[in-house]
């Protein structure tokens, strides 16, 4: 073998390989001893970029190296020692001064006696062509100080020539690039390929959840062919998508620079590594150089009932539209997520049943293997007398951050039994579709529980022979949307009866636009234009809907324009608004309307001055470069004035990615004989129904009843009151972010991010013959905390930043049709309640004997209520029948 001499006394020195072509990295000099200094520093902000708003600490230490061992097989083959001493720890943020936590604190009372001996122990490297073999430390040593000398020893791993290669350092198997320069090597290390036992969970939807980054780059000097010092910067950034204040960042430094050399210990001899080690000291043990996670020491931390006990007063019904409620769920959640079964359960048959249900909400969205199993003990599917718990356990589940197949196959399980209400055992199906389709979006589509899940939708839904068992596992299938449910949906949609088929073609308009084949259009057309039954309204212009909405083609689109005029007369004004709206907002579809307008045929004034008081209008909320939220708002109405379907609809848009915030459609139908009217074609036989079906955050939920048949239209008539009925009430988790890492440093950092809401959706149909008139009443209430939370701990000192938002806001649709005559007379009012915002900023340093430094910010600001338009026509005659409505609504009659 031919080797380079070493010529310099260096702290590292490079060399090329030998005639076998190996890769060399670092290697030391005989008989030398290295003294270097090295420092660790993390730093804390919101990711703008000034280090002087920042928070976090520095540790720096001298650092004596020695070459022990090199193999007389090869020089690639070394054994090093690496020992910390002289430790000191201070604030990186130069201007705390008298504020500086560690001011007057040596390093032993910072970091603790015991720590500081261990982190003064020296740690063995055995390193074979550059790359870390084994790392050899004593043992029963406090993990985080075992990581801050891992942090170190993986700085002596390298390699001389570009090139990319896996490496195994702290933060685990990684992909690394080499890039080698004249005067340094840089080593860039792709931290999403990382390999590690780190945990961690995402909120999937992309409107939700957050963008992260990572980046890890180190530099080698060299001077004069020998590596002087070590530079590394690991940056750690993360902003949630659709409100970019919720953002932090971690920027972590390493230095590791040579100060002198001088006389060091002779090597030692022998051709075997671990005889070395043992004439060393026989109590070194070889431990991973991958970086342990360790769990921080809490004193004096509240016991999950100590802690339930002191918020339970802001999770009373009367103060769940305050923010402190909300703030309150989130963190009893964290609570949650480290408690045991039994600890749970205890509190669960403990509580009232005025508190519980939002004690349900908590326990069920902590979503761990305890809490599962504590909640499902405690309720009994088979009683009817805790309806309210279980349908609050199944909504929250519905709507889970990341639910995995334990919880599926819990209700799967549940479905399998017996039920006390079928309202329930609806309930459980309809969820049992929303987890679907969250498991397969996060690629489970595979698992066991999902395949069996998906055979329970499709096979109940082929077998299925009562009505209310179609609708059932059709409202499955809208969560679930599977792709092998279209040919049952298309049959469903073209041949059943009236309810059964507006269900399956609205659940096909769930479907992204991939799934919308020319098969399924061809459906649709047939439905739209009878070709082969009469259809009700409903479907025909849901049907017309999925053809507009998923790229039409010119005849497609021509034939639906020629067949306004001669559709039944609130049908043709309804289809007139559709395509004037898709033109005024610029839908996708607009260009081909507009193609086809151009021709006289289709475009005439026959054609477009169709009257009636049905309606389409969609407008925006909110819009800026990276975000948009939408609203629109149809009405149907049939021929005799009666309401038919009135649907709202949010949409809140990142860039390209949309989530469906909320739907509620209002439906009637049957109720021509009330005021002795002609039903339309195809509704002449229709039994009296209201009913109100809300979606919330892409999850649909078991539509509710306001009557069924005329003898209950009847009695509640007579009985009815203003009352809204609820639709959907309760504290939802919608954000839910969690990463546990472990910095090259050995520092650990979490990065989370939490988002709850306390909602409460009601509908209302009021309907008086004594006044001829019909009044439906959406009414949504919302109150939105987010927090965002970093943290870097080494056991000792912790420094964290903490940002937050919070809201109330209120929106409330009111239509009111008087029939007394034709044209009838339709006032349609969208109410949005001014909106008070508050933002929040913790910045903190902590140690662990609990000295702190804190520093807070506050800003408040109200969005005045706005104005949104709900109808292309506008009129004066809402304004002259009625009073005139208050500044922050928005109100046209037609």
């Amino acid at each position: 073998m031919i080797l380079l001499a070493v010529l310099f006394l260096c702290f590292i020195s490079s060399y090329s390989a030998s005639v076998k072509g190996h890769t060399t990295g670092l290697s030391l000099n005989n008989d030398r001893l290295y003294k270097l200094t090295y420092s660790t520093e993390v730093f804390l902000d919101r990711g703008k970029g000034n280090l002087q708003d920042s928070v976090g600490y520095r540790i720096s230490s001298n650092v004596d190296v020695v070459l022990l061992w090199r193999s007389p097989d090869g020089d690639d083959d070394q054994l090093i020692k690496i020992m910390i001493k002289d430790v000191n720890v201070e604030n990186v943020n130069q201007q705390r001064g008298e504020k500086s936590i560690f001011k007057g604190k040596k390093p032993s009372q910072i970091i603790r006696k015991e720590n500081l001996e261990a982190l003064q122990r020296p740690v063995l490297l055995h390193l074979v062509h550059g790359k870390v073999k084994e790392f050899y430390s004593y043992q029963n040593e406090p993990i985080a100080i075992e990581n801050l000398k891992r942090g170190l020893a993986s700085l002596f791993q390298m390699q001389l020539n570009s090139g990319t290669t896996n490496e195994i350092d702290i933060s685990g198997d990684c992909k690394v690039t080499y890039q080698a320069h004249q005067d340094k090597v840089v080593k860039i290390k792709a931290l999403d390929s990382c390999k590690s036992e780190s945990s961690g969970f995402t909120t999937q939807n992309p409107v939700l959840g957050v963008t992260s980054k990572a980046t890890s780059v180190t530099t080698y000097k060299i001077e004069d062919s020998f590596v002087v010092a070590v530079l590394a910067e690991e940056i750690h950034a993360l902003r949630l998508n659709f409100l970019q204040t919720i953002a932090g960042k971690i920027l972590s430094k390493q230095k590791l620079e040579l100060k002198t050399t001088e006389a060091g210990p002779r090597l030692m001899p022998g051709k075997q590594v671990a005889a070395i080690i043992k004439a060393i000291d026989s109590k070194y043990t070889a431990i991973p150089i991958v970086g342990q996670v360790f769990e921080s020491e809490c004193k004096g931390c509240p016991s999950l009932s100590e802690h339930w006990q002191s918020i339970r007063k802001h999770l009373q019904p009367d103060n769940l539209s305050k923010a402190e409620a909300v703030r309150s769920f989130l963190t009893f959640i964290k609570h949650l997520r480290t408690a045991k079964k039994e600890e749970i359960l205890q509190i669960l048959k403990a509580e009232n049943k005025e508190v519980l249900p939002q004690l349900v909400d908590a326990v069920t969205s902590a979503q761990t293997p305890d809490s599962l199993d504590a909640i499902l003990d405690f309720l009994d599917f088979k009683s009817d007398s805790s309806i309210i718990l279980q349908e609050r356990f199944l909504y929250a589940c519905g709507f889970a951050s990341h639910p995995d197949e334990e919880l599926l196959r819990a209700l799967v399980s549940k479905f399998k039994g017996s039920f006390g209400s079928n309202d329930i055992r609806e309930s459980v199906m309809i969820i049992i579709g929303a987890l679907v389709r969250k498991l397969c979006q996060n690629e489970g589509c595979k698992l066991k529980g999902v395949v069996e899940a998906k055979k329970l939708i499709l096979g109940g839904l082929e077998k299925a022979e009562k009505k209310e068992d179609k609708m059932m596992y059709l409202l499955a299938l809208k969560n679930a949307r599977l792709p092998e449910g279209i040919p049952l949906l298309l049959k469903y949609a073209e041949t059943g009866e009236g309810p059964i088929s507006h269900l399956a073609t609205t659940t096909l308009q769930r479907y992204d636009a991939p799934f919308i084949t020319d098969e399924v259009k061809k459906t649709m057309n047939r439905i739209y234009h009878q070709n082969h039954k009469v259809h009700e309204k409903t479907v025909r212009t849901t049907a017309a809907a999925i053809i507009l909405n998923n790229n039409p083609s010119y005849m497609e689109v021509k034939n639906i324009l020629l067949s306004i005029g001669e559709l039944p007369k609130e049908m043709n004004k309804y289809m007139l608004s559709i395509v004037q709206d898709i033109l005024r907002f610029e839908m996708p579809a607009s260009k081909m309307v507009r193609r086809v307008l151009k021709e006289m045929f289709a475009h005439n004034y026959d054609r477009f001055s169709k009257s009636g008081s049905s309606s389409a209008y969609t407008g925006y909320i909110e819009r800026s470069p990276h975000s948009a939220s939408t609203y629109s708002l149809d009405i149907l109405y049939s021929g005799s004035g009666i309401l038919r379907r009135s649907n709202l609809n949010i949409f809140q848009y990142v860039r390209k990615n949309p989530l469906h915030s909320i739907q509620v459609v209002i439906e009637a139908q049957g109720l021509e004989a009330l005021i002795a009217a002609t039903p339309d074609e195809g509704e002449e036989n229709l039994d009296s129904y209201a009913g109100l079906s809300a979606l919330l955050f892409d999850v649909q939920l078991r539509p509710v009843t306001f009557f069924n048949g005329y003898s209950d239209l009847m009695a509640k008539m007579l009985s009815a009151t203003s009352d809204p009925m609820s639709v959907v009430k309760g504290l939802i988790l919608l954000i839910d972010h969690s990463q546990e890492l472990l910095l090259q440093s050995g520092l650990k950092a979490n990065m989370d991010v939490q988002g709850g809401l306390a909602i409460d959706i009601s509908g209302s149909m009021e309907f008086s013959l004594w006044y001829r008139e019909s009044k439906t009443r959406v009414k949504n209430r919302v109150t939105v905390v987010i927090t965002g939370d970093i943290t870097v701990d080494s056991s000792f000192v912790k420094t964290g930043l903490e940002v937050g938002m919070e809201t109330e806001a209120g929106l409330e649709f009111i239509s009111t049709v008087q029939f007394s005559q034709y044209p009838f007379l339709v006032c349609l009012q969208m109410d949005k309640d001014a909106i008070p915002y508050r933002q929040f900023e913790t910045k903190y340093e902590r140690l662990s004997t609990g000295r702190g430094y804190v520093s807070r910010k506050r800003k408040e600001s109200l969005v005045a209520g706005s104005e949104f338009p709900l109808h292309q026509e506008n009129s004066e005659m809402c304004k002259a029948v009625f009073p005139p409505q208050p500044e922050s609504s928005s109100s046209s009659w037609f």
